[in-house]
């Protein structure tokens, strides 16, 4: 965990010293993206609304609410006696450093969230996060790599990816890939990413609802006074120190050794901006970890920026 602290201390100094001017001007912003991830596990969609204030051309200030609605799929219905849930997550808040650069394009990201989300139905762990998250991009004609780098306290879903679960507990984040730009206004991209846990992880499944006090400890479950030796739990909680995966398909929540929330994989994707302020996006998440495989989309307005190029 050392190492990737350093990282993401390396990443936002590289970035700040290769910073040049940037075109942004002051002023409030309004944004609203609504994106989901299918997968044979089910339907998790994220409505998000966030407002705030660019201070000028480097730095800026938002905060926002996503409501999430879960649909699970037939299968993981049948599994696990689950159901669909919708509500509120957790509220968060975000200071934003940022560049666009002759050399590099930087921004250094802090993301702060309050545990508002039910933790019943998933949508939150129960604890406030920390995220700081470093991205850079550096554009070659129409090719653009980039890396985003990050250490947090939870794993955080992506543009790419409405997880199926969260998790509370230490973590590196990495993601790394490239973007084309096909003509004006249209691109494909693809991405590797790996997320490192450091430590007692706690998984939460949006997918299965906390409806009964069963827990699970080692492969013995107890609900009541019957106690069952070498069941599986679909509900309640579940302390593990096997670093099982998969926990979050069957189980509500799951304590247990630095495996739990391990991943790696990657996503490939195709993005749209038809007018000024607007991006439709689609494609597909490989979690290699997990096995799990997740066709995500999304569509996102920027309301400041459109207003703003109409002159008002």
């Amino acid at each position: 965990m050392t190492q990737g602290l350093r990282f993401a201390v390396l990443i936002t100094l590289a970035g700040w010293r290769l910073f040049g001017q940037s075109a942004e001007t002051s002023g409030f912003a309004f944004y609203e993206r609504f994106q989901g991830s299918a997968s044979s596990l089910g339907w998790v969609n994220q409505l998000d609304t966030s407002v705030g204030y660019n201070f000028g051309a480097h730095f800026s200030l938002d905060a926002g609410l996503p409501v999430y609605f879960i649909r699970p799929s037939s299968s993981t219905i049948a599994a696990t006696g689950t159901s669909s849930a919708n509500g509120i997550g957790n509220v968060y808040a975000q200071l934003r450093l940022s560049e666009a650069g002759r050399i590099v394009n930087f921004a250094s990201t802090l993301t702060g969230t309050a545990p508002t989300g039910s933790k019943t139905n998933g949508f939150s762990t129960g604890h406030a996060t920390v995220d700081w998250s470093n991205y850079i991009e550096h554009s070659f004609s129409q090719l653009t790599p980039f890396i985003d780098v990050g250490i947090a306290n939870a794993v955080s879903d992506t543009m790419f990816f409405i997880r199926p679960y969260t998790t509370y507990g230490v973590v590196t984040h990495v993601e790394g890939g490239a973007r084309y730009r096909l003509v004006r206004g249209l691109s494909v991209g693809v991405s590797g990413f790996a997320i490192e846990p450091s430590g007692a992880q706690t998984v939460v499944s949006r997918l299965v609802r906390r409806s009964a006090s069963r827990t699970t400890t080692g492969g013995t479950s107890t609900s009541g006074s019957k106690t069952t030796t070498g069941g599986t739990s679909t509900s309640g909680s579940r302390t593990s120190g096997s670093g099982q995966r998969d926990v979050f398909q069957n189980t509500s929540v799951t304590t247990g050794a630095a495996d739990l929330a391990r991943d790696n994989g990657f996503s490939t994707w195709l993005q749209i901006a038809p007018a000024t302020g607007v991006s439709l996006y689609a494609g597909y998440t490989r979690s290699t970890h997990f096995a799990l495989n997740t066709a995500f989309f999304g569509i996102s307005f920027n309301l400041g920026k459109a207003i703003r190029s109409l002159g008002i």
